[in-house]
């Protein structure tokens, strides 16, 4: 079912170090990404990166990623100097084990603040998936964004590497 939501929107575009097995990729990687409520932001400023941990929610085709941030945020900041952004999310369990089964994949895209109707739908996406978060997401000091994910990149036991790429 995984694969039937995100195949009309991503292709393998490219296996990089393979060990032979790329079965299964959507399925991980929509597992992956709706299993985890956390994520790395990467944004960069001026030529310097700038690492944060956003709490987040996917669309079930895993084409866009929602998030918010305090508007006096250095994230903030970094935003609206540059668009470009990438995510990660990994299942690693800080233990040995990780290097037999974590998987980590890297969403690379343009972030967008979104306003009016399109920010409340974000709204309750996110709360939907983060009840908790109702005073930071709902306060006027926090904008709502929107990532629209050009690739994934997958990595599973640190040597299958896979490529999603966003269909023209």
């Amino acid at each position: 079912m995984a694969a039937e939501r995100i195949t009309p929107y991503f292709a393998i575009q490219d296996r990089g170090i393979d060990d032979g097995d790329s079965s299964g990729v959507a399925e991980a990687l929509q597992d992956l990404v709706t299993s985890q409520r956390l994520a790395v932001l990467a944004t960069q400023s001026e030529g310097q990166p700038y690492a944060s941990l956003v709490a987040f929610t996917p669309t079930p085709d895993l084409q866009y990623l929602l998030f918010a941030t305090g508007r006096a945020t250095r994230k903030y900041a970094n935003l609206s100097a540059q668009k470009k952004v990438a995510l990660l999310f990994e299942n690693t369990s800080n233990q040995e084990s990780d290097f037999h089964a974590a998987t980590a994949a890297t969403a690379v895209g343009s972030a967008e603040e979104l306003h009016g109707p399109e920010g409340g739908h974000a709204a309750r996406e996110l709360l939907a998936r983060h009840p908790h978060l109702p005073d930071f997401v709902k306060a006027p000091s926090t904008a709502l964004f929107r990532v629209r994910v050009e690739q994934y990149t997958m990595v599973r036991r640190f040597q299958t590497v896979v490529i999603l790429q966003r269909r023209q």
